[in-house]
């Protein structure tokens, strides 16, 4: 067993605050709502449809167009290119023109002078619609065999022989609910027209490609015609992906149309209404097991709720299935899995793009196996995890591939278990729960311990590819450029440090710029949790040739015609030869110079990841470039009258390699663990029988807050240098903490097991005061029922 050291955290100031931090602190960040006001400028909202399924029967816009302030409404006639798009499947109208999706979905655009205008014209249009019944729950779609796209299978050996021979056989059902990304910042977009008919859209998006790509299509344009800027969003979290799209047509659309610029900036009840969320996701399965809880054969059947049009559904849908093996080996499996069309709005991309629901489903599978064992399910995870020694039910195939036929490699998953079990002292605190439980009336205790298994790359080969501008100036500065988007995850900071190390000058000298697809062309999303690793990359890629041209110039400046350039050391802001620091140059001088000299102090670099590829029809391939891991020990406390929840403890070890920027990457764990908690305990999407939101504010719809955090709370991270494939011998952080948070719901599980030993825990995802009360009653009807 490799043995497991921790990382030591660096010292005080050693990392750079966030490029930001100053000017959130001041609120002086500048989001699409906070730019100047441009002259005639006009403001821009939406006419919705009034329910969630039907045909549109009649559109009555006069009285909107004469309305106090309006200057222009536009519907899907007046889109000069198409109105049908989509990011994988093109089946999403931009403006709905005959049939009706969801409630709320755009019909019209109308653009008036100010917001308050715009607002209250949008409420005098008349829109008649023959009604349908609306398709509002999974089941029912499922039922009916309304999908989007295709039935996908991951399959190894034989999973009907091995549940045959199997000693044990245990068949359940997992549900968990969406979640709201509640960013702060709504979707958002400024549309400048330009000379002939070009358009600048500053856009809240991840993907300022796409909106480039949408915008032109739309309009009717070439994309050398569209420029798309993101300066920084305000929060994401998946949920501009591909969401922004819209709102940036409904601006450009004006704007190209008026000659004026345009503004489109969501309220949160619109915002909340109207966008996709988590995936809700139903997980039916059957396990055969053997005596230490370690599975022979699983056999597993999703479904997801898409909503009304493909969005990324199918996407997402494959890293549910690329991800229901979570840390552990299954050597006779099948995995099949769906898209369920209903009338609400398309669910997208959110944090963990489709694997929080697949961890979840899996370790509560893992509870109940440990249930139906009486074992600890600890002790069943640990017979389930992957390993290198020959699999004990004679598979002929080492422990270490997954059920899509990647080999797991540099896997520190079992030796951070034995530590963390250790250090959290695990055994110690489960017999103390025991004994709390059988004595309390009042409360009940939990306690789980989950891994995280989570694979970095875009499961889409093509998206796998990012490239960077970088400029250096004759003072010594530096600009770089990028497709990473910031979000408030700090990609920005991280890049500049990488280019600040690539050149040994001060951070302080590098500035990354604003996205814009001026710049940098055909990128990828900021999403998957690689685009660090992507742009980075492809950042230190064109330090290269830069730093490159300097060595050869500076070693003729220093060293005359027998020094080589490789002899060049670039460190503490000087250029100087291996073993004379205090002779050399300054590294602005040195550019000063080069550029005297005419040598290009300009580079662009590209970088692909390699060795990623996944065919879908056969269900194998090698998707992901390296696995980011962990483990989360969680002690939870219920008041059983009332179901009310407290987060005692939570323990977390975490492989990510060499961290670029400690504090940064901390943060995005603690965060994604809090944002997963949310998910797990409080987070609740409720929709009326019309397709209406009914959480549709903060009133409704219970974020975590500080109170909600446990008072000891450990994060550690593991000192791994194997990565040495990816930049930096770094892991990418941004997702995979999210899913710790699986171990808080299956601490609840666990607490709830003492209500009515030996009996299930039919507990759903998330668990709130109202899940957790309508299990207990369950379980106590269960016991009297048994008892009687």
């Amino acid at each position: 067993m490799k043995r497991v050291d921790l990382l030591k955290e660096p010292p005080k100031g050693e990392s750079l605050p966030h490029d930001s931090a100053a000017e959130h602190v001041r609120g002086l960040a500048a989001y699409i709502d906070d730019l100047p006001r441009r002259e005639a400028e006009l403001a821009v909202t939406f006419v919705g449809a009034p329910c969630p399924c039907g045909r549109l029967d009649r559109l009555d816009l006069d009285a909107v167009r004469v309305a106090p302030g309006v200057v222009a409404v536009f519907t899907a006639d007046d889109l000069p290119g198409h109105n049908v798009w989509g990011p994988i499947l093109v089946d999403e109208p931009f403006l709905a023109d005959d049939e009706i999706g969801y409630l709320g979905q755009p019909i019209a655009v109308v653009a008036a002078e100010t917001r308050a205008a715009a607002e209250a014209a949008r409420s005098l249009a008349k829109v008649e619609v023959v009604e349908e019944k609306p398709i509002l729950h999974l089941d029912e779609a499922d039922e009916r065999g309304d999908y989007l796209g295709f039935e996908r299978f991951i399959r190894r050996g034989d999973m009907e022989k091995g549940l045959g021979a199997a000693a044990h056989r245990l068949d359940g059902e997992f549900w968990c609910n969406g979640q709201e990304q509640f960013y702060l910042e709504s979707q958002a977009a400024l549309a400048e027209p330009r000379e002939r008919g070009e358009v600048t859209v500053y856009s809240s998006t991840q993907n300022p490609t796409e909106i480039q790509k949408v915008v032109a299509e739309a309009l009717g344009l070439g994309q050398h015609q569209v420029i798309c800027i993101t300066q920084r969003m305000g929060g994401a979290f998946g949920g501009k992906e591909t969401q922004a799209a819209i709102p940036a047509v409904m601006a450009a659309l004006v704007a190209q149309n008026t000659g004026r610029p345009a503004r489109v900036v969501y309220g949160k009840d619109d915002d909340m209404q109207v966008t996709g969320k988590r995936h809700e996701t139903r997980v039916r399965y059957r396990l055969g097991f053997d005596e230490q809880g370690r599975i022979e054969a699983a056999d597993f059947e999703v479904r997801s709720n898409g909503g009304a049009y493909a969005d990324l559904s199918t996407a997402v849908l494959e890293r549910t299935m690329l991800h229901l093996d979570n840390a552990y080996y299954l050597p006779h499996v099948q995995i099949g899995a769906r898209v369920c069309r209903t009338n609400l709005p398309p669910n997208t991309a959110f944090r963990g793009f489709g694997g929080p629901q697949a961890m979840a489903a899996v370790e509560h599978a893992m509870e109940e196996v440990a249930l139906a064992l009486e074992l600890d399910p600890l002790d069943v995870r640990r017979a389930n995890l992957y390993g290198d020694e020959a699999d004990a039910t004679g598979c002929e195939e080492q422990r270490n591939v997954t059920p899509y036929g990647q080999t797991i490699e540099d896997d520190f998953v079992p030796e951070m278990m034995e530590r963390l079990e250790q250090s959290s002292e695990y055994r110690a605190r489960r017999d103390e729960i025991a004994v709390f439980n059988e004595g309390s009336k009042t409360h009940l205790r939990g306690l789980s311990m989950v891994p995280v298994k989570f694979g970095i790359s875009f499961t889409n080969k093509t998206l796998n590819q990012g490239n960077a501008l970088v400029n250096v100036y004759t003072d010594g500065t530096v600009q770089v450029s990028t497709g990473a988007t910031e979000m408030g995850q700090g990609v920005n900071v991280k890049i500049a440090q990488i280019v600040a190390e690539e050149f040994g000058i001060d951070p302080r000298h590098v500035i990354v710029m604003p996205t814009s697809t001026e710049k940098n062309n055909n990128t990828s999303p900021t999403a998957a949790s690689a685009s660090t690793d992507i742009n980075g990359t492809a950042a230190v890629r064109a330090c290269g040739k830069i730093r490159g041209r300097l060595a050869s110039f500076a070693a003729e400046q220093l060293g005359g015609e027998g020094a080589s350039s490789t002899d060049l050391r670039f460190e503490g802001g000087r250029v100087f030869l291996e073993g004379e620091s205090a002779s050399g140059v300054e590294f602005a001088e040195l550019t000063r110079r080069a550029h005297v000299e005419r040598i290009d102090l300009g580079a662009r670099g590209f970088y692909a990841t390699p060795g990623v590829d996944f065919d879908r029809e056969t269900g194998q391939g090698t998707p992901f470039f390296y696995y980011t891991t962990g483990w989360c020990v969680a002690e939870v406390l219920i008041d059983r009258l009332i179901g009310e929840l407290s987060v005692e403890r939570l323990d977390v070890l975490m492989d990510i390699g060499q961290p670029i920027h400690w504090e940064i990457e901390r943060g995005q764990v603690i965060g994604g663990l809090v944002q997963g908690l949310g998910w797990v305990t409080t987070e609740e999407l409720v929709y009326g029988d019309d397709g209406r939101l009914l959480s549709d504010s903060p009133t409704t719809y219970k974020i975590p807050n500080v109170s909600d955090l446990p008072e000891r709370l450990t994060v550690e991270f593991v000192n791994n240098r194997a990565n040495w494939k990816n930049l930096r011998s770094t892991k990418a952080v941004g997702e995979p903490p999210l899913m710790l948070a699986v171990s808080v719901f299956t601490a609840v599980k666990d607490a709830l097991r003492a209500v009515a030993p030996g009996e299930q825990v039919p507990l759903r995802l998330p668990a709130t005061h109202e899940e957790i009360v309508r299990v207990i009653e369950q379980l106590e009807t269960a016991k009297v029922g048994v008892g009687s």
